[in-house]
């Protein structure tokens, strides 16, 4: 499970996508990956999502997960399609037990002192933190991130190429969440190359922020 979140680490900016047609999907993991972002987490909000993560997961350099899950059984859907790691909104412990007891990373969403201390409980080092901004952002994670050392925050909602950058510097932040880079009408106007420089901009963000 370390493996995946010494990924995040290095990544810094973890993708999080939203696909109405999986024949989206290739074009989109090629931008990541040829923009220095070589990661997805492909949200559970639409029919293609499944599709889609079957596809960008056949790329060897991409790393996929599925996000919005909020089941078992989406979770069974997800990594039987070739998702690597389960982000969900929420702190449901049916799901995170399930998804510790079977050795497939989670992130579980979280923005309490009691729901930290549950994902402790549920042996969790790594937790969500949803959504960022409106939860009350950076001094929110600093503030409940001080009783709770052995945890690291991965914040997502409400992110942008400048608000990311204080939260890359605070080293209890594993990485960042973000949709700027990839958004809904930029993948439906088929805009690669748009994606491609905007990924590229996040990507020398987190060398900048982090070297």
């Amino acid at each position: 499970m370390s493996e995946i979140f010494e990924k995040f680490s290095k990544i810094g900016i973890v993708p999080v996508v939203v696909l109405d047609d999986a024949k989206d999907a290739e074009k989109l993991g090629e931008a990541l990956v040829a923009g220095g972002l070589p990661c997805a987490e492909v949200t559970f909000r639409t029919d293609a999502a499944l599709e889609s993560i079957k596809i960008m997961a056949q790329n060897k350099d991409l790393l996929v997960g599925a996000g919005t899950v909020l089941s078992i059984e989406q979770v069974d859907k997800a990594v039987n399609a070739g998702a690597k790691f389960i982000v969900s909104p929420g702190l449901n412990p049916k799901v995170v037990k399930y998804c510790v007891d079977n050795n497939i990373p989670i992130t579980p969403g979280t923005q309490t002192p009691s729901e930290m201390e549950q994902a402790l409980e549920l042996g969790l080092k790594v937790v969500k933190f949803f959504p960022a901004e409106p939860a009350g952002g950076l001094n929110m994670i600093k503030a409940v991130a001080a009783p709770y050392t052995q945890l690291k925050f991965i914040p997502t909602g409400g992110f942008n190429s400048k608000n990311v950058r204080d939260y890359l510097m605070y080293d209890r932040i594993l990485a960042c969440g973000g949709s700027w880079m990839v958004k809904k009408d930029l993948i439906a106007a088929s805009q690669w190359d748009k994606i491609k420089s905007m990924v590229k901009e996040a990507a020398e963000i987190v060398k900048e922020m982090r070297g």
